[in-house]
């Protein structure tokens, strides 16, 4: 079986598409950072093997978590991950379609995160196309950002954060949709692999207030495997070797 493990906890991965990557660790470890007072409920969209969840708990002692995962065999193994963990009796997950979930919740959350499916599944033109991109993200036609951003709006506390992860060249049309549902960013963090590379991800936490902000930047390695002092402080509670 394949297992990651962490400081606090381990999880297992062998029955997921998507692995334990570094957007997910970088979300679960950077998402309402410096959130007072901390969240009482939070939701996990699109759980995978249950990771974000996972740290969400290790983060905050007294918050109940939810997640919602549509693919059967990453909803089992994020059940049995959240089972053998220190916190199982905070930790639930739904098997269900996102779309499935905010249609029959009443409740709201506090801090809702995700690292949704973004791969644009209206690229794709070949089976050899469709075949090496299952390997590396979900597609957004599972979760397009339309419906995703319409749930977090139904979902959010009127306080609350969404926080996620998505590629810097989607961050324009996906805050265009969020500014549509009144959803502002309220922290940006822009990442690169290292100094001389370009951004590929864009950390973002929205809320119903509009404010302006200026975009952090994260840089993670200084070169192969030597980490840079900002990205070591982020993850260093969750990764066994920082």
């Amino acid at each position: 079986m394949s297992i990651f493990k962490f400081k606090e906890f381990e999880v297992a991965q062998d029955r997921c598409a998507q692995k334990i990557g570094t957007d997910g660790v970088l979300l679960g470890a950077w998402a309402s950072e410096d959130s007072t007072p901390d969240p009482d409920r939070i939701l996990d969209i699109g759980a995978g093997t249950g990771v974000i969840s996972l740290m969400m708990a290790q983060r905050f002692h007294s918050a109940q978590i939810e997640a919602v995962e549509l693919d059967e065999d990453a909803f089992e193994q994020a059940a049995t991950n959240f089972e053998n963990s220190p916190w199982g009796d905070r930790l639930f997950c739904f098997h269900a379609s996102f779309q499935e979930f905010f249609e029959e919740i009443d409740e709201t959350y506090d801090l809702i995160i995700s690292n949704p499916p973004f791969f644009n599944s209206s690229n794709i033109t070949t089976d050899t196309d469709i075949k090496k991109n299952r390997e590396q993200a979900r597609f957004d036609d599972a979760l397009p950002f339309e419906e995703l951003i319409y749930g977090v709006y139904k979902l959010l506390d009127e306080d609350g954060i969404f926080a996620c992860v998505i590629p810097i060249d989607r961050e324009r049309h996906f805050l265009g949709i969020a500014a549509h549902y009144k959803l502002f960013p309220a922290r940006i963090t822009h990442v690169k692999g290292t100094e001389s590379s370009p951004i590929k991800r864009s950390l973002l936490e929205l809320r119903f207030c509009e404010s302006e902000i200026k975009p952090d930047l994260l840089t993670i390695e200084i070169s192969r495997h030597l980490y840079t002092t900002d990205y070591i402080n982020l993850v260093r509670d969750f990764y066994l070797k920082m």
